[in-house]
Protein backbone atom coordinates (compact mmCIF):
# COMPACT_ATOMS: atom_id res chain seq x y z
CA UNK A 1 0.00 0.00 0.00
CA UNK A 2 1.64 3.38 -1.08
CA UNK A 3 0.93 6.27 1.39
CA UNK A 4 0.93 9.42 0.03
CA UNK A 5 2.07 12.61 2.49
CA UNK A 6 1.51 15.96 2.33
CA UNK A 7 3.84 18.72 1.78
CA UNK A 8 2.62 20.02 5.02
CA UNK A 9 2.97 16.59 6.36
CA UNK A 10 6.25 16.26 9.30
CA UNK A 11 8.37 13.51 8.65
CA UNK A 12 8.52 11.11 11.10
CA UNK A 13 11.10 11.27 13.65
CA UNK A 14 13.58 8.92 13.29
CA UNK A 15 12.88 8.14 9.69
CA UNK A 16 15.92 7.44 7.19
CA UNK A 17 16.82 10.46 5.17
CA UNK A 18 17.64 9.85 2.03
CA UNK A 19 20.43 12.32 1.80
CA UNK A 20 21.80 11.05 4.93
CA UNK A 21 22.23 8.00 4.16
CA UNK A 22 23.16 8.22 0.64
CA UNK A 23 26.26 10.15 2.01
CA UNK A 24 26.85 7.33 4.39
CA UNK A 25 26.97 4.98 1.69
CA UNK A 26 29.43 7.16 -0.34
CA UNK A 27 31.53 7.85 2.36
CA UNK A 28 31.76 3.75 3.40
CA UNK A 29 32.53 2.93 -0.07
CA UNK A 30 35.27 5.43 -0.57
CA UNK A 31 36.60 4.45 3.01
CA UNK A 32 36.66 0.59 1.25
CA UNK A 33 39.67 1.53 -0.75
CA UNK A 34 41.61 3.48 1.55
CA UNK A 35 40.91 0.82 4.09
CA UNK A 36 42.29 -1.50 1.61
CA UNK A 37 45.59 0.16 0.66
CA UNK A 38 46.77 1.39 3.79
CA UNK A 39 45.22 -1.29 6.32
CA UNK A 40 43.12 -0.71 8.90
CA UNK A 41 45.87 1.88 10.94
CA UNK A 42 47.88 3.60 8.28
CA UNK A 43 44.37 4.32 6.81
CA UNK A 44 43.54 8.16 7.65
CA UNK A 45 39.90 9.83 8.28
CA UNK A 46 41.15 12.78 6.98
CA UNK A 47 42.61 11.61 3.65
CA UNK A 48 39.11 9.82 3.04
CA UNK A 49 37.05 13.00 3.51
CA UNK A 50 39.64 15.29 1.15
CA UNK A 51 39.23 12.25 -1.45
CA UNK A 52 35.56 13.18 -1.08
CA UNK A 53 35.83 17.29 -0.28
CA UNK A 54 33.67 16.78 2.79
CA UNK A 55 35.09 17.91 6.55
CA UNK A 56 36.98 15.04 7.95
CA UNK A 57 34.05 16.14 11.13
CA UNK A 58 31.18 15.29 8.74
CA UNK A 59 32.46 11.50 8.95
CA UNK A 60 32.57 11.36 12.54
CA UNK A 61 29.20 12.52 13.17
CA UNK A 62 27.82 9.73 10.70
CA UNK A 63 30.30 7.37 12.16
CA UNK A 64 31.11 8.25 16.02
CA UNK A 65 35.26 7.56 15.07
CA UNK A 66 37.24 5.53 13.24
CA UNK A 67 36.23 2.01 14.72
CA UNK A 68 33.14 3.23 14.07
CA UNK A 69 33.61 3.88 10.02
CA UNK A 70 35.98 0.63 10.06
CA UNK A 71 33.18 -1.91 11.39
CA UNK A 72 30.58 0.05 9.01
CA UNK A 73 33.33 -0.76 6.05
CA UNK A 74 34.08 -3.94 7.07
CA UNK A 75 30.11 -5.11 7.21
CA UNK A 76 29.82 -3.63 3.67
CA UNK A 77 32.51 -5.87 2.63
CA UNK A 78 31.71 -9.03 3.98
CA UNK A 79 27.65 -8.79 2.99
CA UNK A 80 29.42 -8.94 -0.42
CA UNK A 81 30.78 -12.46 -0.24
CA UNK A 82 28.62 -15.23 -1.28
CA UNK A 83 26.89 -17.07 1.60
CA UNK A 84 27.24 -20.83 1.40
CA UNK A 85 23.85 -21.94 -0.02
CA UNK A 86 24.88 -19.83 -2.76
CA UNK A 87 26.83 -22.77 -4.25
CA UNK A 88 25.24 -23.75 -7.62
CA UNK A 89 22.00 -26.42 -7.06
CA UNK A 90 24.45 -29.15 -8.53
CA UNK A 91 26.98 -28.97 -6.33
CA UNK A 92 24.74 -28.55 -3.43
CA UNK A 93 22.92 -31.73 -4.50
CA UNK A 94 25.79 -33.08 -3.63
CA UNK A 95 25.83 -32.41 0.05
CA UNK A 96 27.10 -30.16 2.90
CA UNK A 97 30.97 -31.33 2.37
CA UNK A 98 31.12 -31.01 -1.57
CA UNK A 99 29.94 -27.53 -0.74
CA UNK A 100 32.25 -26.65 1.61
CA UNK A 101 35.07 -27.94 -0.96
CA UNK A 102 33.65 -25.45 -3.55
CA UNK A 103 34.06 -22.65 -1.87
CA UNK A 104 37.30 -23.46 -0.59
CA UNK A 105 38.43 -24.35 -4.08
CA UNK A 106 36.95 -21.07 -5.48
CA UNK A 107 38.66 -18.65 -2.63
CA UNK A 108 42.07 -17.60 -4.52
CA UNK A 109 39.20 -16.69 -7.74
CA UNK A 110 36.81 -14.46 -5.59
CA UNK A 111 39.86 -12.82 -4.21
CA UNK A 112 41.33 -12.11 -8.11
CA UNK A 113 37.78 -10.78 -8.63
CA UNK A 114 37.47 -8.30 -6.13
CA UNK A 115 40.53 -8.15 -3.45
CA UNK A 116 39.07 -4.61 -1.85
CA UNK A 117 36.46 -6.61 0.44
CA UNK A 118 38.93 -9.70 1.04
CA UNK A 119 41.52 -7.13 2.29
CA UNK A 120 39.12 -5.45 4.75
CA UNK A 121 37.67 -8.72 5.65
CA UNK A 122 41.31 -10.00 6.82
CA UNK A 123 42.10 -6.99 8.16
CA UNK A 124 39.21 -7.04 10.30
CA UNK A 125 39.91 -10.52 11.31
CA UNK A 126 43.56 -9.90 12.15
CA UNK A 127 44.58 -6.35 12.12
CA UNK A 128 42.56 -4.39 14.56
CA UNK A 129 42.07 -3.73 18.35
CA UNK A 130 40.36 -6.42 20.78
CA UNK A 131 37.78 -3.46 21.23
CA UNK A 132 36.84 -3.39 17.58
CA UNK A 133 37.51 -7.49 17.30
CA UNK A 134 34.65 -7.40 19.85
CA UNK A 135 32.33 -5.65 17.68
CA UNK A 136 32.89 -7.40 14.56
CA UNK A 137 32.90 -10.58 16.39
CA UNK A 138 28.75 -9.71 17.71
CA UNK A 139 28.06 -8.71 14.12
CA UNK A 140 28.70 -12.12 12.86
CA UNK A 141 27.15 -13.58 14.97
CA UNK A 142 23.96 -11.43 14.91
CA UNK A 143 24.08 -11.06 11.42
CA UNK A 144 25.18 -14.48 10.22
CA UNK A 145 26.36 -12.73 6.89
CA UNK A 146 27.56 -15.96 5.30
CA UNK A 147 24.69 -17.96 6.04
CA UNK A 148 26.25 -20.90 8.41
CA UNK A 149 23.52 -21.35 10.11
CA UNK A 150 20.71 -22.43 7.26
CA UNK A 151 23.62 -24.24 5.85
CA UNK A 152 24.42 -26.18 8.96
CA UNK A 153 20.96 -26.81 9.40
CA UNK A 154 20.59 -28.14 6.10
CA UNK A 155 23.09 -30.51 6.78
CA UNK A 156 21.35 -31.63 9.85
CA UNK A 157 18.13 -32.40 8.92
CA UNK A 158 19.86 -34.38 5.27
CA UNK A 159 21.58 -36.23 8.19
CA UNK A 160 25.15 -35.55 7.26
CA UNK A 161 25.93 -33.68 10.16
CA UNK A 162 26.03 -35.14 13.60
CA UNK A 163 23.34 -35.14 16.02
CA UNK A 164 24.64 -35.47 18.62
CA UNK A 165 26.55 -32.15 18.76
CA UNK A 166 24.89 -28.92 19.39
CA UNK A 167 24.04 -26.67 16.16
CA UNK A 168 25.70 -23.97 17.63
CA UNK A 169 29.18 -26.04 18.18
CA UNK A 170 28.70 -27.14 14.61
CA UNK A 171 28.20 -23.37 13.33
CA UNK A 172 31.24 -22.15 15.43
CA UNK A 173 33.56 -25.12 14.13
CA UNK A 174 32.55 -24.37 10.69
CA UNK A 175 33.08 -20.68 10.90
CA UNK A 176 36.45 -21.01 12.48
CA UNK A 177 38.24 -23.43 10.73
CA UNK A 178 36.75 -22.32 7.46
CA UNK A 179 38.08 -18.77 8.23
CA UNK A 180 41.81 -19.69 9.35
CA UNK A 181 41.97 -21.91 6.18
CA UNK A 182 40.81 -19.42 3.93
CA UNK A 183 43.19 -17.22 5.24
CA UNK A 184 46.08 -19.68 4.99
CA UNK A 185 44.89 -19.77 1.21
CA UNK A 186 45.26 -16.24 0.19
CA UNK A 187 47.66 -14.94 2.90
CA UNK A 188 51.40 -15.90 3.42
CA UNK A 189 52.36 -14.45 6.52
CA UNK A 190 48.84 -16.39 8.38
CA UNK A 191 49.98 -19.23 6.57
CA UNK A 192 51.14 -21.71 9.85
CA UNK A 193 53.22 -23.64 7.37
CA UNK A 194 50.70 -26.05 5.71
CA UNK A 195 51.44 -24.51 2.43
CA UNK A 196 54.72 -22.45 2.44
CA UNK A 197 56.32 -24.83 3.82
CA UNK A 198 56.50 -27.77 1.49
CA UNK A 199 55.58 -25.06 -1.44
CA UNK A 200 52.58 -23.63 -3.18
CA UNK A 201 51.79 -25.60 -6.30
CA UNK A 202 47.98 -26.11 -7.07
CA UNK A 203 48.23 -29.46 -6.93
CA UNK A 204 49.50 -29.28 -3.11
CA UNK A 205 46.96 -26.73 -2.40
CA UNK A 206 44.17 -29.31 -3.95
CA UNK A 207 45.72 -31.59 -2.12
CA UNK A 208 45.25 -29.73 1.25
CA UNK A 209 41.57 -28.46 0.33
CA UNK A 210 40.99 -32.63 0.26
CA UNK A 211 42.53 -33.14 3.37
CA UNK A 212 41.05 -30.28 5.30
CA UNK A 213 37.58 -31.21 3.69
CA UNK A 214 38.37 -35.05 5.30
CA UNK A 215 39.11 -33.48 8.64
CA UNK A 216 35.93 -31.46 8.98
CA UNK A 217 33.94 -34.30 8.24
CA UNK A 218 35.76 -36.42 10.34
CA UNK A 219 34.68 -33.79 13.04
CA UNK A 220 31.21 -33.44 12.46
CA UNK A 221 29.94 -35.35 9.80
CA UNK A 222 27.71 -38.45 10.18
CA UNK A 223 29.74 -41.85 9.85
Amino acid sequence: MVILRSRSQPRRRGAPRPRSEAKRAQIVEAALGHFAEHGYHGARVGDIAAELDIAKGSIFQHFGSKDGLFLEVYKRAVHSFPAYLDAPAEVRAQGFFEVVRYWLERTEHMLREDWIPYRVALLGNHGTSLPLKREINRFLMMEDPYGTVPFVRQGLERGELRSDLDEAMITSILDWTMERFQDALLTEELDPGLFHRAGQTAEKKAARIRQFVEVLRRAIGTA
